[in-house]
């Protein structure tokens, strides 16, 4: 069935002064979806057919829809009684877990599905979380975060990561992360593989095996700084190199890249182009990072996620992803008009409404009908200011927020 939404506010272009950007035009639309996709977009001016089925966007602003590319739905106190977690390095981690996680298996899918509600009223669409794979949880969390995912098919699209977050030779997961893709996951995870499971090229050519096994792409957690990570995506990219998977590999969190002189940070911008690998970060201000600027300047894709929403690894989550882009702007100083509106295309999945020259990119006839509407006059006065109200559309139909306005 199609279905109006009238009365959008669009950015169609740039004022300027001075030859800078100061900032940016808007008009209003009537934008017709039908079947998930945009089919017309029209003036405001043009009058609707009488019959119209409509859907009135109230002089709200569209954005595109955000993706959260780093979360982990299965393990979380959000939903429950608040605690915060103790001091402690990652091993200490584990340990707690091994205890936690037997405790939390009645409520591994609401709470999965509490922290979904949150992502999709901040105005998310697109997920995709890691997922314990251990010998404690076996592939408990992988059925819950299923179950989750299945009951929000209706506002979400969703990719699972089969995550060893024990180690994956520490806790001999190998077997089980094997049945975890049978079993429904997407991507091959990893953690690293020097620290968790002291052995690089075993550690690496096992995670390279199972994923050419199911003709999966690999989501690999390093948090190894200096030589020690720089050496481990080096061989992570030859043996994906060797193995097909370029353009199937991404990194999160990558905390070396921010540790390296420029010469070696070049030579690693060379090697992501050449294997086509991604990034993921959570934009640490609590350590040195990668340079997100210039690694999308040289054609690098960069996604941002949560990680973490109050569990026993970090209690500071809000689930929004235009939080992200603004401490993204933040961090790297991103504060004119014409970079505040780039910094969302870090959490949309690389759509970005105006060009660097103010043409319009997005929407377009035939792109997926995903998007939210906010109170804010553009892009950038959204990431830099906030939005308090938000109505989200999955695929052309009403999710989260519908008559808050």
């Amino acid at each position: 069935m199609s279905q109006w939404i009238k009365n959008v506010r669009l950015e169609t272009g740039y004022e300027y002064e001075d030859g800078e950007i100061t900032a940016t035009k808007t008009e209003l639309y009537h934008l017709l979806v039908a079947e998930g996709k945009f089919e017309q977009i029209q003036p405001a001016s043009v009058p609707l057919p009488f019959e119209a089925n409509v859907i009135d966007g109230e002089g709200l602003l569209a954005l595109p829809a955000f993706e959260e590319k780093h979360i982990h739905l299965d393990k979380t106190y959000f939903g429950g009684e608040w605690k915060a977690p103790t001091i402690g390095n990652r091993f200490k981690r584990v340990r707690e877990e091994q205890k936690l996680l037997p405790q939390l298996r009645e409520v591994t899918q609401e709470r999965a599905e509490k922290i979904l509600t949150l992502l999709g009223e901040n105005g998310a669409v697109k997920v995709r979380t890691h997922c314990n794979i251990e010998p404690v949880s076996e592939l408990h969390n992988l059925e819950a975060t299923k179950r989750a995912l299945e009951n929000y098919a209706d506002k979400f699209s969703g990719e699972i990561v089969a995550f060893p977050q024990h180690g994956l030779l520490r806790s001999n997961s190998a077997e089980l992360m094997k049945e975890a893709m049978r079993n429904g996951a997407h991507l091959v995870g990893g953690v690293d593989p020097a620290t968790f499971d002291e052995d690089i090229e075993k550690s690496l050519h096992t995670m390279v095996d199972i994923a050419m096994q199911f003709d999966a792409g690999i989501d690999l957690h390093l948090h190894d700084r200096g030589h020690l990570g720089i050496y481990t995506m080096k061989r992570l990219a030859a043996l994906g190199k060797e193995a097909g998977l370029e353009g199937k590999i991404t990194i999160s969190h990558g905390y070396a890249l921010g540790d390296i002189p420029e010469k070696e940070l070049a030579e690693m911008i060379h090697l992501f182009q050449e294997m086509k690998m991604d990034l993921t970060s959570a934009v640490p201000i609590d350590l040195p990072g990668p340079p997100i600027p210039l690694l999308y300047e040289n054609g690098i894709q960069v996604s941002l996620g949560n990680d973490s929403i109050t569990d026993h690894w970090f209690p500071i989550g809000t689930g929004d992803m235009l939080e992200k882009a603004r401490r993204l702007a933040e961090r790297f100083n991103w504060i004119s008009e014409r970079l505040l509106a780039k910094s969302l295309i870090f959490v949309t999945g690389g759509k970005l409404s105006l060009d660097d020259e103010g043409h319009q990119l997005w929407p377009k006839n035939g792109d997926e009908a995903s998007f939210i509407l906010v109170n804010a006059s553009c892009s950038a006065e959204a990431v830099a200011r906030g939005v308090t109200k938000r109505r989200v559309f999955y695929k052309g139909a009403p999710s989260f927020g519908q008559g808050i306005i």
